[in-house]
């Protein structure tokens, strides 16, 4: 975090309107929690779903299982680490320490409530929020927040952008977890609402620390120019 001649990872314009989306999104995920905490069968809404989905056979399986490795450990550090670097030769440190932050915090917030709401499926799995989800729709709102912040965008394309490709991320892996049989679809729709909640507050988070260390450095210098 350079300062504020770095750009802001979330600047004014989209500030509020996505504002509004994380509010509402937290508010669904609150809402299925408690719906299904410590549910172990699939709802009626899941049993449909599932039904029409019904199972993954080749090529698919094998599309599913691939989208399914973005999300597990050694995929995920790949991924996190190739876009990390990308924004470093952008020169975006913001982006960068977003692109981190904003996938261990949406991960850590899915994992508490896996364990708080304690929905199970195969027997004594933790299945809601689905992580996986929530996790590459993470990545994808980083990648869409920083496209959107171009000033060719304008007003109307940055916003459609950022929910375009939250959704795209979300329908491909929670596709790929249902197909397979790890989440049910409402775990999938909580890990993406997870992340719309999260990202938004966690991009705010690191511009206003990012000036406040900006502010401070340049007040330090101009203290030392008086002396």
């Amino acid at each position: 975090m350079t300062g504020r001649s770095a750009p802001a990872v979330l600047p004014p314009p989209p500030r509020v309107w996505l504002g509004l989306v994380a509010a509402l999104a937290a508010l669904v995920v609150v809402v299925l929690g408690v719906r299904y905490a410590g549910h172990s069968r699939p709802g009626t809404v899941d049993a449909r779903i599932s039904a029409a989905v019904d199972g993954a056979g080749p090529p698919w399986r094998q599309a599913a299982l691939a989208m399914d490795f973005l999300g597990e450990p050694v995929g995920a550090a790949t991924l996190v680490a190739a876009i990390v670097t990308g924004c470093l030769l952008l020169r975006r440190p913001r982006a960068a320490v977003l692109v981190v932050a904003g996938a261990a915090v949406t991960v850590g917030t899915a994992t508490l409530l896996k364990h708080l709401v304690g929905r199970t499926i195969h027997g004594d799995s933790l299945s809601y929020p689905s992580g996986h989800t929530a996790f590459l729709t993470a990545l994808a709102l980083v990648g869409a927040l920083l496209a959107a912040g171009r000033p060719v965008l304008g007003r109307t394309a940055g916003p459609s952008l950022v929910l375009a490709a939250a959704l795209v991320a979300g329908a491909a892996m929670g596709w790929a977890q249902v197909a397979l049989g790890a989440h049910y679809p409402t775990d999938v729709l909580g890990g993406w609402c997870t992340a719309l909640a999260v990202i938004p507050a966690t991009a705010w988070l690191v511009d206003r620390t990012a000036d406040r260390l900006a502010d401070r450095t340049a007040d330090a210098g101009r203290r030392r120019e008086l002396r």
